[in-house]
């Protein structure tokens, strides 16, 4: 927000948007009290790393600090709480060590006020390398920060489907909890757009589901509410993923399973 002049209303949006999100939710949850509906406070990555220099002629400087992710974190954190959230998600994370200083607030803020929301991690495989930009692999970004015990752990943005499918296979196969996955429509084109349709989307996802990978499942950039539609009209024939291995990979551990 400072790369606008807009720290000083950095929390005031963050409380108007949850407060709008809850007031939503509210109102289908009481036209289909059978189907309830949560709010999730999202944090993102920001704009800086923390781990890599943004001047390549200076490999050890840095444009933020660890504590100053912490502080405009909790910020965030306490306006979102404040605005009724039910969860707290840390998305699009392509810095391990900013998804830890945003960890670090989110506990900070949980201790103080002597609440605790589930917490949600997503992280985003940035290309064909298949890391993230601070140069992990999948299962080195969720061993990372599995100390978080977060409700869910998935991937989101960045990659189509198509390109995403070996890494969400790759989480269903370590992650002890829940997995999730929000994909873009496909790559983008020449023009920023994203040509993938709400039927050749749902395709994938279905086979996804079918394959037991997911838990929870939406979409990122370039899906619109037929794309939701879609995908959601697909995993409704499928059970959710319910194996989840040990840490080293050789036991399985209590199935555990959730709705879509």
């Amino acid at each position: 927000m400072a790369d606008y002049d807009m720290q000083a209303i950095s929390a005031e949006i963050n409380l108007a948007a949850a407060r709008l999100a809850r007031d939503v939710a509210d109102h289908w949850t009481a036209k289909t009290p059978e189907k309830p509906r949560f709010v999730a406070g999202v944090l993102g990555p920001t704009n800086r790393t923390c781990s890599i220099s943004p001047d390549v002629n200076d490999p050890g400087f840095r444009n933020v600090t660890f504590d100053q992710l912490v502080e405009g974190y909790a910020e965030s954190t306490e306006a979102l709480m404040d605005g009724g959230v039910d969860l707290i998600m840390l998305e699009t994370i392509f810095d391990t060590l900013n998804a830890k200083a945003c960890a670090f607030a989110v506990e900070k803020v949980f201790d103080a006020r002597g609440v605790r929301l589930p917490i949600m991690i997503s992280g985003t495989i940035t290309d064909a390398s298949g890391r993230t930009l601070s140069g992990q692999t999948t299962a080195a970004f969720y061993h990372s920060l599995r100390h978080v015990e977060p409700l869910s752990f998935g991937l989101n943005c960045a990659l189509g489907p198509a390109e995403l499918r070996q890494y969400v296979k790759e989480l269903s196969e370590i992650c002890e909890g829940f997995v999730s996955v929000h994909p873009n429509a496909g790559l983008p084109n020449a023009f920023g757009e994203y040509d993938l349709s709400p039927e050749d989307m749902a395709k994938h996802i279905d086979e996804w589901a079918a394959s037991g990978f997911i838990n929870l499942v939406g979409g990122c950039c370039g899906t619109t509410p037929e794309h939701i539609q879609a995908i959601s009209e697909v995993v409704a024939k499928h059970a959710p993923r319910a194996r989840a291995l040990s840490v080293c990979g050789m036991s399985t551990i209590r199935a555990r399973t959730a709705d879509y």
